[in-house]
């Protein structure tokens, strides 16, 4: 591969890797806001939480595609351990997705939901949710030898 396209991809892998882990920590000090906020701003919150989910879901597509990419145009083999261990990461992260914010932002428009127990749920979600990509990050950065 061409190393001008190849950097260029390397480029693009680490922005989208940025766009998929940086909105979350915004939104972390929002949860206190939405916690106290009456039902326009706490719409306006969620909407918020909706469009970040959806920023980090499309750099998501934009990261595993580049990906794919450098490690077919690179010399790093698919049986690597830091990848293996991306991958296994990657995949517990997109089945943690699709649980972790989309039903419980679901229920704050339900009747009798405790506000505060969905805060603290969406909370704790980002913070299991940033590990996860923060793990997958450092194996990128540090491509560690596990076997």
């Amino acid at each position: 591969m061409n190393i001008l396209l190849y950097k260029t991809i390397l480029y693009l892998h680490i922005i989208s890797a940025m766009m998929s882990i940086g909105p979350f920590f915004v939104l972390l000090p929002m949860m206190k806001r939405l916690r106290e906020a009456d039902l326009t701003k706490q719409e306006a919150y969620l909407d918020t939480f909706r469009s970040t989910t959806r920023l980090a879901k499309h750099a998501g597509h934009v990261l595993v595609i580049s990906g794919v990419l450098l490690v077919m145009g690179g010399y790093w083999s698919w049986k690597s351990s830091w990848i293996v261990m991306t991958v296994l990461i990657l995949v517990s992260s997109l089945y943690f997705l699709a649980r972790a914010f989309s039903p419980k932002i679901r229920k704050f428009h339900e009747t009798d939901q405790d506000k505060d127990k969905l805060v603290q749920s969406l909370t704790r979600s980002i913070w299991i949710y940033l590990f996860l990509l923060l793990a997958m990050l450092w194996f990128m950065v540090v491509k560690p030898e596990v076997w």
